[in-house]
């Protein structure tokens, strides 16, 4: 499968955003993709070959993440990045979407939802986080302590890509020096680690129950039975919370499920678009 892909960066919102674009001539429909914490585009290389076969794709990078803005003067809240994608596709005058998310990407899908619920038809969210709280006090408060961009760089440097890569993928046979690489690449220049201080003060928290149940769209739940990082009761709840959703559990998987499972995941997606 070879598909032809366009590189592109626009200034949304007041800060640059990268994105790639996959035409698709014989498809109206198209896939909005967004990664997860810590993550990029990169995150879906195995699942767009799929996906583009019978849609248009845009896969986007989330500032402060990938090749996107890293400004620590933009506001990382969930509300603003989802604004900001909301921008985005409006700039790209797309049609018939369907957004997809993963992990952290999968609750900017939900809110975005919240916010314009016009703006697509369905929504898939793969192991998305949901239910958690807004930063702590005490680390909100530290981070305005000058150079706290350091203990952040540390705290990561500490945990390690391969360490939190063997946390995610079920499978360790799977882990490669591409997959190595293309994680760690993001974090290897200083100036993501002042927007990701930014991003824990901006962070005000998950969607309540509440405002989940508003949401109306048929939502396609996707989750790992492994997944460590968002665990599968939380798909369950998340299940029962939205209005009109149905929840596929992949066996022996767990929470990198575009990586894991790309043929399985595009499988689900593609019976869900029919």
């Amino acid at each position: 499968m070879e598909e032809k892909v366009i590189y592109r960066n626009q200034l949304v919102n007041n800060i640059n955003i990268y994105y790639e674009f996959y035409p698709n001539p014989n498809s109206k429909k198209t896939i909005v993709l967004l990664h997860g914490f810590l993550s990029s585009t990169f995150s879906f290389r195995r699942l767009i070959p799929y996906l583009n076969n019978e849609f248009q794709v845009v896969s986007i990078d989330l500032p402060p993440f990938g090749k996107s803005g890293k400004s620590n003067k933009f506001v990382y809240s969930y509300r603003n990045l989802a604004q900001t994608v909301i921008q985005l596709i409006s700039t790209l005058d797309l049609n018939e979407i369907t957004l997809i998310g993963h992990s952290m990407g999968g609750q900017i899908v939900l809110n975005i939802l919240h916010q314009q619920p016009d703006i697509a038809d369905k929504a898939v969210l793969l192991c998305s986080s949901s239910y958690a709280k807004r930063s702590r006090l005490p680390l909100v408060i530290g981070s305005y302590i000058p150079y706290f961009h350091l203990y952040v760089k540390f705290w990561l440097a500490r945990s390690g890509v391969m360490k939190n890569l063997q946390n995610v993928v079920h499978d360790h046979n799977l882990l490669n020096d591409e997959m190595l690489f293309g994680y760690l690449k993001p974090f290897l220049e200083d100036e993501i680690f002042l927007a990701l201080t930014r991003m824990i003060r901006d962070h005000e928290g998950d969607l309540s129950a509440g405002a989940l149940s508003t949401i109306t769209h048929p939502c396609l739940l996707i989750w790992g039975e492994y997944d460590r990082v968002v665990p599968l009761s939380v798909g369950e709840r998340l299940k029962n919370d939205l209005r009109e959703s149905e929840l596929v559990i992949l066996k022996e998987t767990g929470h990198l499920v575009p990586e894991e499972r790309p043929e399985v995941v595009f499988h689900h997606i593609k019976q869900f678009l029919a």
